[in-house]
């Protein structure tokens, strides 16, 4: 195998029941994804459990952990019984009343390499997160580990272009998305494709206008809502792309371990010949600070 080539795998996984459930899963994926020879192992958005967010509800702020916790001390351990670089995704209890959505990321020695909190928190239908989380405040940094250096950003986050920018302008070699994503089981079938085709071409786009690959990782299943409504079909379709947008692996819509073989140097080749870093006219950018030009 090429040296410049990372074996990644993506776990893309449903609902289990709860925290220890859940990671009990992981542990079993990521054993097998180690033993097919990956070295950097992605999971889905807020992986220990179901994704709460469907309603407003104090007494899910009981599921908030802090960092490190348990939930970091088991999947340190994970990360360094299998030697990987491990991104996971948690519901982070900073303080009374202050909670992140936060991933964390773990060195192949067990070692926490880093965290990002997500920076872009939505408010919609279903996906009431303004409600738990408060937006991030680490910035857009890249993490660094032994496998690269890692743009790691968080589900909501992957409809902004500024956000997957800033972490290439800061040296990030792959961008990596945790999220939980789908849709709601009364709308059309044309309305379910153009939003799952949506997202696809979002991350496509990210890493066309960055010359980086991206891996995205997406929970699947059915969920109820609480609230009894028709609850969210999360649609998998967890993906690696190339620096060109390209399709190197693509998952479907069950759980499944979605492995690719990622060339880090394809980035290099591919800025060559298409410099966007180099043709951004940052003079005359002024304007993206405001909210809106009127």
């Amino acid at each position: 195998m090429n040296k410049t080539t990372l074996t990644v795998a993506l776990i893309q996984e449903r609902n289990h029941g709860d925290a220890d459930a859940n990671l009990s899963v992981i542990e079993d994926r990521v054993a097998e994804a180690a033993r097919r020879g990956a070295r950097l192992v992605l999971l889905q958005e807020l992986h220990n459990g179901a994704y709460f967010c469907q309603h407003e509800s104090v007494d899910e702020f009981d599921l908030a952990e802090p960092i490190p916790g348990p939930s970091t001390e088991r999947l340190s351990k994970l990360a360094k019984a299998h030697g990987v670089v491990l991104v996971s995704s948690l519901f982070e209890r900073r303080a009374a009343g202050l909670y992140h959505n936060t991933a964390v990321v773990f060195e192949a020695d067990g070692s926490i390499a880093g965290k990002y909190r997500k920076m872009h928190i939505p408010d919609d239908p279903g996906f009431y997160e303004k409600f738990y989380f408060t937006p991030g405040d680490l910035g857009f940094e890249p993490i660094d580990t032994s496998v690269g250096r890692l743009g790691v950003l968080v589900c909501w986050d992957q409809w902004y272009p500024e956000g997957a920018r800033l972490m290439a302008l800061a040296g990030a070699e792959l961008l990596l998305y945790p999220t939980a994503i789908g849709w709601d089981p009364d709308d059309a079938q044309d309305e379910k494709s153009r939003q799952r085709d949506a997202w696809i071409l979002s991350h496509r786009g990210h890493a066309v206008a960055n010359g980086l690959p991206v891996l995205s990782c997406n929970r699947v299943g059915h969920e109820a809502s609480p609230m009894g409504a028709s609850g969210i079909d999360f649609w998998g379709s967890s993906h690696v792309l190339g620096p060109q947008g390209e399709f190197l692996a693509e998952a479907g819509g069950e759980p499944q371990i979605l492995m690719a073989e990622v060339d880090l140097q394809r980035s290099e080749h591919v800025r060559r010949i298409w410099p966007f870093l180099r043709d951004r006219r940052i003079d005359a950018y002024g304007d993206l600070l405001r909210r809106y030009r009127d």
